[in-house]
Formats: structure tokens, sequence, C-alpha cells
């Protein structure tokens, strides 16, 4: 489609929309949509993964703010539920409710609201399957980041608690329109299910924030310039000599169990 005053898209929405087939096709073999699925597409936009969806499932719901290109994504078909908003402000639970099925989500997600997206999902991870998503390069690396690297923090910590992430492929800037200033990557979000309470896991997450609130400082100073600083963690079994990015999962949980106990 030609980018007229219409329908060109718009910064504030970060818009980006692929031109290139065999990435489009490559996102959808990742995905791997079956008939009977309860699928949520992030951003159709112009409707290029939306169409190569449709051929293949039932139930497909598109969430897109942008009212200009509405009409458009309507007329691919009529089984599409299409629903004009910002995803942020969406329910998932009466997307959930559609088919009684975990919710499938697939999308190239606006990169300036990446986060708050990534943790809307961990926020009803009860209700999602799995995501395949397109974001930025650097934001992929994080989200995979290892124990030891630079790209280990918050993100990756908490992501990998919740799901399997797997970095699928590279991006280049050059198949979308317009160009970014940066190269993209396709990730998959596999949802686990935990075995730990939902206010455990609430403290988790809010646990590794504030331990990464001074990353290069002993943990100690850290959780004392955070909202735990009324706790006394020196009957925690972590080292609270160590820096926040020498723990991994298994010690943040430590930790996270020693507040729910000791903050009661």
């Amino acid at each position: 489609m030609t980018a007229t005053k219409t329908n060109k898209p718009l910064k504030r929405f970060g818009q980006n929309y692929i031109h290139d087939n065999n990435i489009l096709n490559n996102i959808i073999s990742e995905f791997s949509p079956k008939i009977g699925d309860n699928i949520l597409e992030i951003g159709p936009g112009r409707g290029s993964l939306t169409k190569l969806l449709l051929e293949k499932v039932e139930n497909l719901t598109a969430v897109e703010i942008d009212t200009r290109v509405i009409e458009n994504l309507q007329s691919l078909s009529p089984s599409l539920n299409l629903i004009n908003d910002d995803f942020l402000n969406i329910e998932l639970i009466s997307i959930f409710k559609l088919t009684d099925k975990k919710i499938r989500i697939i999308g190239n997600i606006p990169y300036n609201i990446t986060s708050p997206i990534i943790f809307k999902l961990i926020d009803n991870h009860n209700l999602v399957s799995d995501a395949v998503l397109m974001v930025q390069h650097e934001v992929a690396n994080r989200m995979t980041g290892k124990k030891g690297t630079k790209n280990y923090g918050i993100f990756s910590i908490i992501l990998n608690y919740f799901c399997e992430v797997k970095y699928c492929f590279k991006v280049s800037r050059n198949v979308f329109i317009p160009k970014p200033n940066v190269d993209s990557a396709v990730v998959r979000l596999q949802f686990k299910k935990n075995s730990e309470t939902e206010e455990l896991q609430k403290i988790f997450i809010k646990t590794v924030k504030a331990s990464f609130g001074n990353r290069r400082k002993m943990l100690r100073n850290s959780l004392s310039n955070s909202i735990f600083n009324t706790i006394d963690f020196n009957k925690c079994k972590i080292d609270l000599t160590k820096r926040a990015e020498d723990l991994d999962i298994t010690d943040f949980l430590i930790m996270s169990k020693f507040i729910l106990i000791n903050q009661k």
C-alpha cells in the first residue's frame, strides 16, 4: 500500500510496517497458529500479518489504536473481532472468555511501549499461553540475557521466571516502512505454570526491581534504599555483599519468601 496523508505510519503510535513477505511468513511459521486457537494480534496496522492469520484460524481478535486503518481491517473478514483501542486498555479476561481458551498473542508491537506491553502479559500470565513478538534487537537481547552478561537484569530475570524465552531471529531495519534507526528481532514467550502463590509472584517482581535499584552497589545498599527498607535482611540466606547481577532466579525467590514472611 502506498503511504498517503491518511495512512502513512505515525511516529506517536510507533508504527513501522513490514513490507517483506519472507519475514511475515517466518513470523507465522514461528507462531504456528492452529485453527481453534484463541489469538490476539497487537497492532495489526495495514493487516499484513492479519491476512495470513485469517487464512489459518477461526478466532482472531485484533487490537488497533489507529482509527485510519479500521475500515480496511474490517474489510478483511467478517470473522475478525476488531477492537479500536490501545492494547494497554484492554481487559484480557474478555478475550479469554470469547472461547474459554488461553490467549495466544502475536504482533509487531510499538517499540515505545514494549515494557508496558510485556508487563501487562506477565500480569495476565494465567490467561496467556504464549506470545510471538517483534521488538527492538537490543530489547530482545535484554529479554534473553544470561547471568554474567551485560544484558542480564530486571527484564531478563522477571521474564525468565514467568516464561521460557526464545530469541527466534533478527530482522533488518531495511524491511520496514519507514525504516527505523535500529534492527529488530522476533522473540517467543512460552508462559510457565509456577507453583508459587500470586502474592509471592508479585513480591518477586518488586524484589528484583528493588535489588537493581543501584545496580553497581551491594544488595544491602540497594535494599536499604528501596520499598523494603524497613526489613532486616541480616537473617536472609542471601549474601548481602553481592550485587543483584550476581544472583539467579532461585536467589531472588529466597529473598522474596523472606520478605513475604517478614513484612507481615
